[in-house]
């Protein structure tokens, strides 16, 4: 493959992943199950990304594993109410018809694991986007290294990653365990929580004791820890597949009054936003059941905006769920969400979050400030009775 007997790009993609192998001193590359893969966004690769995906696939590129893909910049069914330009919708139309014609599935979502993609524990795979990488090594007790979106689609064409870092097991061990003297009870909390771990741990694994988070608190800590840091993988104690904690680990205490500290750092104390923006990672079928029974029988007095994939949205629509969130005069958007759209050529200025990432990502990468607060809270403050 690397002498080209598999094509220009093949050769191309295996040489960047052998450079890559050698830079972290792999001994050899590994057979890898899946790939997921960043740099779908035109807002984020511009013409430059677009004719560089362009390209390879005009050269013959072709996944040989399944491949999925980050989401876009636009909802494809509803752009016309995004205030997008021509030039926008086709280049964004440019970059998913590349990934098209490698035989990537555009799925267009940052959650695989809420579309069916759940790789078993000591399966290899290579994923590119944060959360995932977190959720997958952390939850699933899949093994993946923090990609780019580049070395995952060269693993995609080649079905090989360089084995090192998260995929040695020896690897997997915490080299920071974090006691929490908190009461936290809300997905929220826990996000914050990650938020301040993730300044503090920077790329180590973490391990913390004392929580007791459930499934969605878990993605939400996750998502939080590799955005303000560069954490890969964490352990809960009695709750993750895997807890491996170095004798010699650095341990810190997190207290009450710095989850408040790091709320309020996050916008916790920020005038109400334009819109409520909601699903950063992809909203789950349960937390769109969450809002929708927040909604039931109210009304929104701003505008609500919920972003999920579309499968995801396709069994909400079966349940009922989005005829509830319309009703109320909330949005359902798939394939986008509100960090990588141009939220800001919509005329919103601030926007209100339930999610730690966001409020990391969406000042610099939308322009907007933004309000953390519980999702009841949100609501509840932005609705009146029917």
């Amino acid at each position: 493959m690397l002498e080209g007997e598999r094509g220009y790009a093949v050769s191309k993609a295996m040489e960047i992943l052998v450079t890559l192998g050698k830079i972290y001193g792999a001994q050899r590359l590994i057979e890898c199950t899946s790939a997921q893969i960043s740099g779908v966004s035109y807002k984020n690769i511009g013409d430059a990304g677009a004719q560089f995906l362009w390209d390879l696939a005009q050269k013959g590129a072709k996944v040989v594993i399944p491949a999925y893909i980050n989401p876009s910049a636009m909802d494809l069914e509803r752009f016309d109410e995004m205030a997008l330009d021509q030039r926008f919708i086709e280049g964004q139309l440019k970059i998913l018809k590349a990934y098209s014609k490698m035989g990537v599935k555009t799925t267009l979502t940052c959650t695989p694991y809420h579309i069916g993609v759940e790789p078993s524990r000591g399966e290899h795979v290579a994923w590119a986007e944060s959360s995932a990488v977190i959720y997958a090594n952390s939850l699933l007790g899949a093994m993946s290294n923090r990609e780019s979106g580049v070395s995952a689609l060269c693993s995609a064409l080649t079905g090989l990653t360089p084995y090192y870092g998260l995929h040695l097991k020896e690897n997997r061990v915490a080299t920071l365990l974090v006691e929490v003297k908190a009461e936290l009870l809300d997905p929220v909390e826990f996000a914050v929580l990650g938020s301040l771990v993730g300044r503090i741990a920077s790329n180590r694994i973490v391990a913390f004791k004392g929580i007791s988070p459930d499934k969605e608190s878990l993605k939400a800590m996750g998502a939080a820890l590799s955005s303000t840091g560069a954490v890969a993988m964490f352990m809960v104690e009695r709750v993750t597949p895997e807890w491996c904690v170095e004798p010699s680990a650095e341990k810190i205490t997190i207290e009450q009054s710095e989850i408040k500290e790091e709320w309020e750092r996050l916008g916790g104390d920020a005038t109400p936003g334009d819109v409520i923006t909601i699903g950063c990672p992809h909203a789950s079928l349960e937390e769109i059941k969450r809002v929708a029974l927040l909604l039931k029988g109210r009304r929104l007095k701003k505008p609500l905006y919920l972003y999920t994939s579309r499968i995801v949205k396709s069994q909400a629509d079966n349940l009922g769920l989005t005829k509830i969130i319309e009703e109320a005069g909330g949005k359902i958007f798939c394939d986008t969400c509100m960090v990588v759209s141009p939220i800001d050529r919509m005329g919103v200025k601030s926007i209100d979050v339930v999610s730690a990432k966001a409020a990391f990502y969406s000042p610099s990468m939308s322009h907007v400030n933004v309000r953390l607060a519980k999702l009841e809270k949100l609501i509840l403050e932005s609705t009146e009775a029917m």
